[in-house]
Order: structure tokens, then C-alpha cells, then sequence
């Protein structure tokens, strides 16, 4: 890309979104190998309250993790109920 930013550029300007964009990710890749290796079954609920505290973060990382393992297929959510692992 001609008039793409430098990742590290981008890291001076904005240093909180930037790092905000890395604990989610972390949280994601966490999440993504207890869901792999076995350690959140299949059909347990995740609680993101419970999940947050867990992994000491707040909740709107544990939020866009469970997204992005949404879109994978590796969790689902039901109306009213939460979300489980798929």
C-alpha cells in the first residue's frame, strides 16, 4: 500500500488504541487456546465478567475476543442466554 501508516508511527500517535488493540488480540489468542486445548468445554458458558477478572483485564477486551471467536464459529450465543463454546 502507497499511503499505508507504519505500524509504529501509528504506535506514537495514538500509544492507548494501539494498545488497547493488543490486549484484545491477546485475550482473543488466550481464549482461542483454552477453547482448542480443552479447558472451556464444549457447551460451557463464557461470562465476561468472570472471564475479565480471570485474565485481569476489563470487559470490553474479553467482548471483542468473544467477536472475533464468534466469527470463527468457535463460540455461539444464544438470545437472553449468552454465549457458549461451540
Amino acid at each position: 500500500m502507497k499511503n499505508a501508516i507504519h505500524k509504529e508511527v501509528l504506535k506514537e500517535i495514538f500509544p492507548r488504541k494501539y494498545k488497547r488493540r493488543q490486549i484484545s488480540q491477546e485475550i482473543y489468542e488466550q481464549l482461542k487456546k483454552m477453547i482448542l486445548s480443552g479447558r472451556l468445554k464444549k457447551g460451557q458458558r463464557l461470562v465476561e465478567e468472570k472471564l475479565a477478572n480471570q485474565l485481569d483485564v476489563s470487559r470490553n477486551p474479553v467482548r471483542i475476543a468473544i467477536l472475533q471467536l464468534r466469527e470463527e464459529g468457535l463460540v455461539t450465543w444464544r438470545f437472553k442466554r449468552g454465549t457458549f463454546v461451540a
